[in-house]
């Protein structure tokens, strides 16, 4: 069974991506208005009658602002941890807040959820890999560097939603004042666009179809820069860019490797002990 993924929107302006099968499916956050929302899979055909729950990384606002109507409307349950939950001032119905715990897989129907912490400046962050019949979607933005959790996890990826924040000269040389620009790069902010490179050089298999790169910064990153500078170690590996303005295409994923060279890359790294912290 394939899972079916979509970026929705992905940016400071609003972070939501789709992941489902043929019969039900998730949200991971909801930072676009649920009007929106339903637009954009209207366009690509979705259908919100699948959503069965809404997963969240974090407080911030662009990843959170539509969760309410969402989740009312639609009688949709949101996971959520209890610090994230009190640090958002969501006002939602108790019956549809459902507590996570990390490490620990959630099933919703046919898909199992993982949780698992990450480094950002927020109260209690996570990110999740989404499983199905052995495929697995990661989603890892909002990522301050590549701890031993985000690199364990993403080895694992059939596919992922990749932050690819900022490119590092374009931030030291803008506007922003300093304060900000320490925030963004202090190990508690994004991922600079080389970090989310070395992250995808060493620790992809072959196995990785689709790389989805999210969450550009407007002022200090270009999808084009991006795109470029991934697609000359792509090989194998579809690349998108995850829109700050508007939903992606829907791409199917499966756990099928198509090539003997794709084979080769999926052996290339050995198995590894990683502690967890």
């Amino acid at each position: 069974m394939a899972l079916s993924i979509a970026s929705l929107n992905s940016g400071s302006n609003g972070n939501c991506y789709y992941i489902g099968n043929e019969s039900e499916a998730i949200l991971v956050d909801a930072g676009i208005s649920c009007r929106e929302t339903e637009i954009r899979m209207k366009r690509l055909k979705l259908s919100v009658s699948k959503i069965k729950a809404i997963f969240i990384t974090h407080e911030h606002s662009d990843h959170i602002k539509g969760i309410e109507t969402l989740s009312r409307k639609y009688e949709l349950p949101v996971y959520i941890t209890e610090k994230t939950f009190s640090a958002s001032k969501l006002r939602l119905k108790k019956q549809l807040v459902v507590s996570f715990e990390k490490y620990k897989p959630i099933s919703v129907g046919n898909l199992v959820i993982t949780a698992f912490p990450k480094f950002h400046d927020a109260d209690n962050p996570h990110s999740f890999i989404v499983t199905c019949n052995k495929v697995k979607v990661g989603i890892f933005t909002d990522i301050g560097f590549a701890c031993k959790d985000v690199i364990k996890y993403f080895r694992q990826c059939n596919a992922a939603f990749l932050e690819s924040n900022y490119d590092e000269q374009m931030l030291m040389q803008g506007s922003y004042p300093a304060h900000l620009k320490s925030r963004i790069r202090d190990g508690k902010g994004h991922l600079s666009n080389v970090q989310a490179l070395e992250l995808f050089k060493n620790h992809r298999h072959g196995f990785m179809s689709h790389l989805l790169l999210s969450h550009l910064s407007q002022n200090n990153n270009s999808p084009e820069l991006v795109h470029d500078l991934f697609s000359k170690h792509a090989g194998s590996t579809e690349i998108i860019i995850a829109s700050r303005n508007k939903e992606t295409p829907v791409y199917n994923i499966t756990n099928v490797l198509q090539t003997t060279d794709e084979k080769k890359q999926m052996y290339k790294y050995k198995p590894v002990q990683l502690s967890l912290f």
